[in-house]
Order: C-alpha cells, then structure tokens, then sequence
C-alpha cells in the first residue's frame, strides 16, 4: 500500500474542504449582517410606541427567520411596491411640523419610517412573524440617516426600501447599517458592524 500517496491524497482533501468551509463562512458573513451590542433606540421609535403601544408589543420572544418560498418572495415584492407607489413622501416638517416623528401614513403622506412602519404591518397582518421583520437604521449613499425593512430570511437578510422598488439582499444596497431591532424583542435595538458612530435618528428629508 502506497502510504505516501494515501498522506498526499487525504492532505488535499483536508485543504479542499478547509477552503469550502472558509467559503461557506464568508458567504453567510454576507447573508446576514454581524450584530454587535445593545444600542439606544431611535428616539422616534420611543415616540411612536408611547403613542400607539398596540404596534409595539414586547418581550423576549424566539428569534424566527421566514422560509424564502416563491409566494414569500412575490408577497415581499408586492408590499414594498404597493407602498412606494401609495405612499407620497413628505418631510415630517411638512407634515406634522416637528423635525421627527415615527407615524403610520393613514394620510397617504410620509417619510422613510413611515413607509417602514406600513410595510412592517402589512406583513404582520397578513401573518408573517413580527420577529422576522426587524426596523433598520442606515446611512444611504449620501451618508445621510435612513430607515428600511429587514426581512429575516433563510436566504439571507433583504432589504424593503422606499427609494428602491426591488426587494434587494442588504450587501446589495450601498447602504452603512447602523442599528435594528433585535429579533428577541423589538424594543430592544442592537448595534450592527459599522466603522462608523451610529445616528440617533433617520432622517426627515423628503423622498427617505
């Protein structure tokens, strides 16, 4: 028996499959953001809470991610371009003449939050699990604070964003994320890899 070559055979396949599990690992670093520490909860978020309690249901709950099935993904699509097109954006300046405030848009008027909070109860109402649906502070392209949807999947996280009518994987948005909602319980945020200091709040500019 040819040990030296059994050695050599077995050593390659040890180093192929080191390889894979370093692909693996690096894949799923991209499929689902690193989440870091508890953060301070937006302010507009306490705000919008205090207001409307019944949307802010707490407690620990287990963390769920939804099966990316064909329907779930065409009921994503659906929500996030049934809202942008609905939704007409208004600075909450504009709208309610306070530079911040969290709101569901029964008016037909809002701004990046708002959109956010639409889409979050749409979902919930049609039956997807709350802790799936986590409310997301970034930094769009400009640098500026904006709210989005992470939709927790088991194909990874994706995004529903008022300034983007395709439902799009997270690395894919050209955004910072800063801080979300834990899955555990959605008045606890938790802070997400990011070199940058986190903002308070999402910006009030219209059309975010």
């Amino acid at each position: 028996m040819d040990f030296r070559g059994q050695a050599k055979r077995l050593a390659m396949v040890a180093a192929l499959l080191a390889i894979g599990a370093q692909a693996h690992a690096s894949d799923e670093t991209l499929l689902y953001a690193s989440v870091g520490e508890t953060a301070r909860a937006p302010i507009g978020w306490i705000q919008f809470c205090a207001e409307t309690p019944s949307e802010c249901k707490g407690g620990q709950s287990q963390p769920r991610d939804i099966v990316l099935s064909q329907q779930a993904w065409r009921d994503l699509v659906k929500v996030n371009r049934w809202v942008n097109d609905t939704i007409k954006p208004m600075t909450d300046m504009d709208h309610w003449g306070v530079v911040e405030k969290w709101s569901l848009p029964t008016d037909g008027y809002g701004d990046c939050e708002d959109y956010v909070l639409l889409k979050r109860k749409m979902l919930i109402d049609a039956g997807w699990p709350r802790q799936a649906l986590l409310i997301t502070v970034v930094r769009d392209k400009k640098g500026e604070g904006h709210a989005v949807l992470t939709v927790k999947t088991d194909k990874g996280e994706f995004i529903l964003d008022n300034q983007n009518e395709k439902v799009v994987l997270w690395t894919d948005t050209g955004y910072r994320f800063v801080k979300r909602q834990s899955q555990s319980d959605p008045n606890v945020w938790v802070a997400l890899g990011d070199s940058r200091p986190a903002v308070a709040t999402a910006s009030a500019e219209a059309g975010h």
